[in-house]
């Protein structure tokens, strides 16, 4: 089974307002924790869109107009995608989207790939998040109760002894991040 590691950075919190502006990803072996493949890119934004922006969001990620007009056109990010996955078998029963937010994550990947395209692509749609897997974990009688250590994934991290991402944020720091908490959470049961 494979899991996609997934984290994006954006321009704000409105998915009808704002644009995914980096995309990141490791595709996993989940049982050996073997990474197959790795993506990452910064995203074109045009100046109109970029004008509608958050700034606390932009906070967080620390992107400028610089940073993305020089970034990869989305229709280049989706084809490179689609050559990933198919490269690496990634196919509806044979893979797993893993991410932290991924309500948040696959409304804005949607943006790069319609969710018609992906259907006819046969990929996952099952998105799975930390934050449950945690949650289960903690439940489970390995820790405090969830709601009293917080979800986020610094949060987890700190529950966990792990470091917090770093700042400001960058997708590929999220993806590592991610793996480094799903690792503590869950593991790879085969991992040598």
């Amino acid at each position: 089974m494979l899991g996609i590691f997934l984290d994006s950075e954006t321009n704000g919190l409105n998915v009808r307002k704002h644009h995914i502006c980096e995309l990141a990803y490791k595709i996993v072996d989940v049982e050996s924790g073997s990474v197959i493949e790795a993506f990452d890119t910064k995203i074109y934004l045009p100046y109109e869109q970029w004008k509608k922006s958050d700034p606390e969001s932009l906070k967080i990620n620390g992107f400028t107009w610089d940073d993305l007009k020089e970034g990869m056109k989305s229709e280049q990010v989706a084809e490179k995608v689609k050559l990933s996955f198919k490269r690496c078998g990634v196919e509806r029963g044979k893979a797993v989207f893993i991410c932290q937010n991924p309500s948040f994550d696959r409304a804005f990947f949607s943006q790069l790939i319609d969710a018609d395209v992906q259907e006819r692509l046969n990929w996952p749609y099952h998105w799975l998040d930390l934050a449950s897997m945690y949650w289960v974990k903690c439940l489970q009688g390995s820790g405090p109760a969830p709601w009293s250590t917080g979800l986020s994934k610094n949060k987890i991290a700190q529950a966990l002894n792990l470091p917090p991402e770093t700042d400001p944020h960058k997708a590929m720091n999220g993806v590592d991040h991610l793996l480094l908490c799903y690792k503590a959470v869950v593991g790879f049961p085969l991992e040598k």
